[in-house]
């Protein structure tokens, strides 16, 4: 016994420390030397063994008492002061739940510090489910209602959900008083823990079935098929996610209702692609259209607009049409169509065309004979 320390001094208080001033002492201490924050470090292992057989004394009023009166040996199991520091046991054993213990200091959830609850055994909300559905370019655009089809648990109709058969009872599970778990009060060297765990009775469930429904085989849901009618916005895109509130699966102990959440596809336009709530789009026109002039229609998502193209239009040249994109799923502003026109030339032309264009080529100075001076030869005339 005079090997070992004074047990004040271990934890860094004074004789006359009240019970408040010993636990601060100890958890400061405890943080500071816990094995997990100090793995691998015998002197900080030694420690935390020390620290926690000062507190098992200080920490008990008749313990403490006696070490006051008697020191070391007034607590030592093999003197005459009975059961004491020696039943600590190693720093692995004795401790219950080393887990909910480590989880008091480290963030776990232990009501006052010194208890803890792992198990939920309250209302919980149903599962969330997933549902894919494919729609077109244009009801992205503008909304469309469609009708899905999935598969969900739901409340039994023959129990209404008791998981009984008709006619029995569901009792109360007399083990846990219908809480669904039973706690359990364990006094280590931290201090008194409550454990918190399943009650295996009634497997969390708080109630036990006599007579199972032969329907549901006592679960209170079987699975059915549902047919729900959605109503998708105008402007969603591709990758949209929906929220269904309240169409998932069933919640449990009176827990509210998961939600069905729609993921959206839309399918790839023909013409159009978008960006946002903008569509773009490219029109061929003629080289005389382009060189002229023209009123050319332009197709939309609802229907062809009329639009009329400046003489000496470059193939490539963007314009656009306002508030005929897609409507803003916020706001319902419209976006715009963004057309580029490509000029198309021509691949089979009659002699009567070929005529007319040699005609145009001569009153535009243009030599189309091969004989004219190569392209090399302009670019040296330009720069003389």
């Amino acid at each position: 016994m005079a090997s070992k320390r004074d047990y004040y001094e271990v934890l860094g208080i004074h004789k006359g420390a009240n019970e408040e001033e010993i636990k601060k002492a100890f958890r400061k201490l405890a943080k500071q030397h816990h094995p997990d924050v100090n793995q691998g470090n015998k002197e900080s292992e030694a420690k935390f063994k020390e620290i926690n057989e000062a507190y098992e004394v200080l920490s008990d009023k008749d313990k403490k008492a006696k070490y006051d009166q008697f020191g070391h040996a007034g607590v030592d199991p093999n003197g005459f002061g009975g059961g004491g520091a020696g039943g600590f046991g190693g720093f692995e054993g004795g401790f219950g739940d080393f887990g909910d213990i480590f989880d008091m200091f480290f963030g776990g959830g232990g009501g006052g510090g010194f208890g803890s609850s792992r198990s939920k055994s309250g209302p919980r909300k149903g599962a969330d489910l997933k549902y894919e559905i494919e729609i077109d370019f244009k009801e992205a655009a503008f909304g469309v209602q469609k009708e899905i089809n999935i598969t969900r648990n739901e409340a039994c109709d023959e129990c209404k959900g008791s998981g009984a058969k008709t006619g029995s009872a569901v009792e109360t599970c007399k083990k846990c008083g219908g809480t669904g778990e039973v706690r359990y009060n364990q006094n280590t060297v931290f201090g008194r823990v409550v454990n918190v765990r399943p009650c295996e009775d009634c497997h969390g469930e708080g109630k036990i079935i006599k007579e199972p429904c032969p329907k549901c085989v006592g679960r209170g849901t079987v699975r059915k098929n549902r047919k729900i009618t959605i109503d998708i916005p105008a402007g969603v895109d591709n990758g949209s996610v929906m929220p269904l509130r309240g169409e998932g699966e069933p919640g449990d102990k009176g827990g509210p209702k998961g939600d069905l959440y729609i993921y959206i596809r839309v399918k790839p336009h023909s013409l159009f692609k978008r960006d946002g709530i903008n569509i773009f789009c490219e029109i061929p026109i003629s080289f005389v259209q382009a060189a002229m002039g023209a009123e050319i229609q332009v197709p939309t998502l609802e229907e062809k607009e009329k639009f009329e193209l400046p003489d000496g239009t470059q193939t490539g040249t963007t314009f656009k049409l306002k508030g005929q994109g897609i409507p803003s799923l916020r706001s319902k502003v419209r976006g715009d169509l963004y057309f580029t026109v490509k000029v198309e030339t021509p691949k089979k032309l009659s002699d009567k065309q070929k005529e007319a264009l040699k005609h145009f080529a001569d009153a535009m100075g243009e030599e189309i004979t091969g004989h004219g001076k190569s392209f090399f030869d302009k670019v040296k005339d330009a720069f003389k």
